[in-house]
């Protein structure tokens, strides 16, 4: 899939949506960075903007990245209106292109999955590599397709946690996985629909 064809197919998938005027944040983010000190955050596949605005609210600086422009815009519109757009900076990026410049405390990476011809893993990797030392790369996938999903195949498969780790390579002397497991939870869709779903919960510390 061409670029031009992933961001038409990205920017469909958002537009198909209806804009929020304040997206909800990824449950399992809020879990993992509230009581964390805010620094500097990357959060790779922003969408709604949830994420971003419940990150800048928290004091971080974010950078918020997405191959959408119609989420880009949407997300720099929401910080306009929520008077956080000194806190965040959206840009869109397609990452088998190109990747934000700079170090971060935090990369978080929520349902990166795509029909693009993406080498996640090296994404993922060099996400590791621009943490800060005791930074931490938050990687939640999906366990389970559901209702609302843009991918409805049957026979999809979602690799566990430990194989995600194993997949990006890092070296064990300078990265140590804090974190894998497959969480359930109650989750309410776009379209107010709501099922249990499985989420892949990968969490690497950069230690060195």
């Amino acid at each position: 899939m061409s670029t031009t064809d992933a961001v038409t197919f990205w920017d469909g998938v958002h537009a198909a949506r209806p804009a929020s005027a304040d997206p909800r944040p990824n449950i399992r983010l809020t879990e993992t960075l509230a009581d964390l000190p805010p620094g500097d955050v990357l959060d790779l596949g922003c969408g709604a903007g949830g994420d971003a605005l419940w990150l800048a609210r928290q004091g971080w600086r974010v950078t918020a990245v997405d191959v959408s422009s119609v989420a880009v815009e949407r997300l720099t519109s929401l910080a306009v209106s929520h008077g956080l757009d000194d806190r965040i900076t959206a840009r869109r990026h397609d990452l088998r292109e190109s990747f934000p410049d700079g170090a971060f405390d935090v990369v978080c990476a929520h349902y990166l999955h795509t029909p693009l011809d993406l080498d996640r893993a090296a994404v993922l990797r060099r996400a590791a590599h621009a943490l800060r030392p005791g930074g931490r790369l938050l990687v939640v996938d999906h366990g389970s397709t559901a209702p609302w999903s843009w991918n409805q195949d049957p026979d999809v498969r979602y690799p566990a946690p430990r194989e995600v780790a194993a997949d990006i390579g890092l070296d064990p002397a300078a990265w140590a996985v804090e974190r894998a497991d497959s969480p359930r939870r109650a989750a309410t869709g776009p379209d107010g629909r709501t099922a249990e779903v499985t989420d892949h919960v990968l969490i690497v510390r950069r230690t060195a």
